[in-house]
């Protein structure tokens, strides 16, 4: 038996190593799609990245013979144990050569450093939270990743199933075909009626005016999904963080707001789905690839709904059916003809009834496991 060396990595000096190793594992898939090293870098460094103001990780990687096989993290997100009232720690960033003693010994290391912070479970993957990538894939292996959606081997599911990480919960990704959707006529009816009972207007974000719009977003974002398993509110320097990652890619048509008599209720933030770009990138944006995210945009045909949140006193009205109507009929009109909503936690009836609604499909699902340490 080959012996196996597991490593801690330095948090700074090693980032491009732990990154570069998933080139080893998909280097002949032709559904992965390689990350931009530069985003990578800024989620793992503790010092650009605001969410390890209150969240802890070590990174681990596993050797066989001298060769890398294998990596993790562990993390332990405080204000995720407050929020939850509860005591558990995380893994992610797991990527693996097809060997389960590889596995198995990646995961006893993040278990252990997480019992060593005294926490009782350890969940995952989450990289590095819910509000970053999060879950495995469980269906959907023919199709590459939607954007900031995770993707990896179906032997990944063997491994973790073997190791004794049970399920806790599952989430969806609904496919949405535009014309299919537009044809709806319970959609539309329902979309016009809670326009006009709700007396609500919609209006596209205002990039112009991007720092007193991004105020309006934080109004929503803590309130319409507080309820939801597993969410983490966001500090505004997180939310700020993430605007100004994305504002570059974004599509104004595609961020709306619900309004009503001058007060924002609900907000939604769709993203073309530029890994249809990235997937040639090969994780470089510079020098040359990032005049293509502008030249080559209108090649994207997929678009993803990332957010779609309403708030409490304003849910079960019909506005989510007139958002996603809304929505359609601009990816529609700049060539955007089919759409993922994700993701959707599978017992959260609200956000499925309306996917379904859409004529939306199932298409991929995605597993979170737990198991007591």
């Amino acid at each position: 038996m080959n012996s196996i060396e597991i490593k801690t990595l330095h948090p700074t000096k090693d980032i491009v190593k732990f990154i570069k190793f998933a080139w080893k594992i998909y280097k002949n898939d032709p559904n992965w799609v390689p990350p931009l090293l530069m985003d990578k870098k800024k989620i793992l460094n503790k010092d650009k990245n605001p969410f390890f103001k209150t969240a802890e990780m070590e990174m681990f990687m596993a050797f066989k013979n001298g060769e890398p096989v294998g990596r993790i993290a562990a993390i332990k997100n405080d204000t995720h144990n407050k929020v939850h009232n509860e005591n558990i720690g995380f893994f992610g960033f797991f990527e693996s050569i097809n060997d389960q003693e590889v596995a198995n010994t990646l995961l006893d290391k993040a278990k252990e450093w997480l019992k060593s912070k005294g926490v009782t479970a350890m969940r995952g993957p989450a990289n590095p939270s819910s509000n970053d990538e999060f879950g495995m894939l469980l269906e959907g292996f023919d199709d590459p990743p939607r954007l900031m959606m995770t993707y990896n081997p179906k032997y990944y599911l063997d491994l973790m199933d073997n190791y004794g990480l049970k399920k806790i919960k599952d989430l969806l990704a609904y496919k949405i075909d535009n014309p299919k959707l537009l044809k709806s006529e319970k959609l539309i009816r329902v979309a016009e009626i809670a326009r006009k009972r709700s007396k609500v207007e919609i209006k596209q974000i205002n990039l112009k005016q991007f720092k007193s719009e991004l105020e309006k977003v934080k109004l929503v974002y803590n309130q319409a999904w507080a309820p939801n398993w597993g969410f983490i509110p966001m500090t505004d320097e997180e939310i700020d963080n993430l605007a100004k990652e994305l504002k570059p890619l974004v599509e104004e048509s595609l961020v709306l707001f619900a309004e009503v008599e001058d007060k924002i209720v609900a907000f939604a933030l769709v993203m073309l789905d530029y890994n249809e770009l990235f997937k040639d990138f090969n994780g470089r944006l510079l020098p040359f690839n990032f005049i293509k995210l502008f030249t080559q945009r209108k090649k994207i045909k997929w678009a993803r709904v990332l957010t779609l949140g309403i708030i409490p006193e304003y849910q079960k009205r019909g506005l989510d059916a007139l958002l996603y109507y809304e929505i359609t009929k601009r990816a529609e009109k700049i060539g955007i003809l089919k759409g993922e909503a994700s993701w959707i936690l599978e017992d959260n009836a609200m956000m499925t009834r309306g996917a379904e609604a859409m004529n939306g499909e199932v298409y991929k699902k995605y597993r979170v496991y737990e198991m007591s340490i």
